[in-house]
């Protein structure tokens, strides 16, 4: 068993990359559960969050297929968006000025820009202020935006304030949430005024990660919703591998078009052998 992959990273949320445009065989191969299960083990495996897939595309420049790492298919992941869109360029598959790739969630518009890769999402969807859910030590609000992911979004003033191993599962699995959710906290960042750090709970990982590019797009809505940042201005959101996610929103024909900023970074690239 073979297949050149590269490891990407995209602010410590990491991922598997496998440029299969031209394998159908392989598709069919890197799209198994087990397979995907095995290949995102640490230790025993490469070791990620999930695995991204170049696919063909007749309508756009490519096709991404996200896998969350417990094999389930991710309709969108923020993070690998940037970082597809950094090896496409980095390829030659699409260009670094602009480029468009299909995913679960609708079409998805990239580019590199002042030397990070940034992508913009399809307006969110079903935002609610308040989730009805009841609150518990340290959260303020609660409220669900779907922004290609279902996300709950809690404002707290302190993250460390909440027992996120407890409390993600919970409410990742709440009795509101048919499809289930991704759970973000939010909180004002000390280290930079005006600014906001976050953590997620990220459902088909079912554990905490460095970060969540679709979750910082979901905060900055809902602080957005919340009132408490202007329109229109960048919202900077530092994750918890300490590198940070830039989200900006545009009016677009009555529609609001949310971009995501950040780090695509190609570690290492290799060949599997055996798993």
């Amino acid at each position: 068993m073979t297949g050149h992959f590269w490891k990407m990273s995209g602010s410590g949320n990491d991922f598997v990359f496998a440029d299969l445009r031209s394998d159908a065989t392989a598709r069919r191969r890197w799209a198994d559960k087990a397979f995907i299960e095995e290949l995102c083990t640490p230790h025993t495996g490469i070791g990620a969050d999930g695995v991204a897939i170049i696919e063909p595309s007749a309508t756009a420049d490519f096709r991404l297929r996200y896998l969350n790492r417990d094999g389930s298919q991710g309709e969108l992941c923020g993070n690998a968006s940037l970082c597809a869109t950094r090896l496409a360029s980095h390829l030659g598959i699409a260009s670094a000025e602009g480029m468009r790739f299909e995913t679960e969630a609708g079409l998805i518009s990239g580019r590199i820009h002042d030397g990070l890769p940034q992508v913009d999402l399809q307006p969110p969807q079903g935002l609610r202020v308040d989730a009805g859910i009841s609150l518990h030590l340290g959260e303020e609000r609660i409220g669900f935006v779907n922004t290609g992911v279902p996300h709950l979004v809690i404002l707290t003033s302190d993250l460390a304030l909440i027992e996120l191993g407890d409390r993600g599962p919970e409410l990742r699995f709440h009795e509101s949430l048919p499809s289930g959710a991704n759970v973000n906290w939010v909180a004002p960042d000390a280290e930079l005024i005006g600014g906001w750090q976050m953590r997620t709970y990220e459902r088909g990982v079912e554990a905490e990660t460095l970060a969540c590019g679709t979750g910082a797009v979901a905060c900055a809505v809902m602080i957005g919703a919340w009132g408490l940042t202007a329109p229109e201005v960048p919202t900077s959101l530092r994750t918890k591998s300490g590198r940070r996610l830039v989200v900006t929103t545009r009016v677009q024909e009555g529609l609001t078009i949310p971009s995501l900023a950040g780090e695509g970074r190609i570690v290492f690239e290799g060949e599997l052998r055996e798993l």
